[in-house]
């Protein structure tokens, strides 16, 4: 892969999913419910904030500037692909001794 798949739309749906769209064709929903109530998740409590869920400048899926999550992580999620699946030369890098 030459270039990062960006993420072109996000938006919240109930249950805490996000529904997310990949400038590849890749779209579905993610399950962020684990995440409620945990660490700087805690106001996601209040939904209508979830419900803020936008695009960053910087390919990021972002709430506020202090809950962003990563397109690459949310994209292997939504494939159930593995990081060298979407990054192949992490196949050809050899372990650390």
């Amino acid at each position: 892969m030459d270039e990062l798949i960006r993420p072109i739309r996000v938006e919240a749906r109930p249950g805490y999913h996000i529904y997310l769209e990949f400038a590849d064709g890749t779209n579905g929903e993610v399950d962020l419910s684990r995440l409620v109530g945990k660490g700087v998740f805690r106001v996601w409590n209040d939904y209508r904030f979830f419900g803020k869920v936008r695009l960053g400048d910087h390919r990021e899926i972002k709430w506020d500037d202090e809950i962003e999550l990563c397109a690459d992580s949310l994209y292997l999620e939504l494939t159930h692909k593995s990081p060298e699946d979407l990054f192949p030369e992490l196949k050809r890098e050899q372990p650390h001794a």
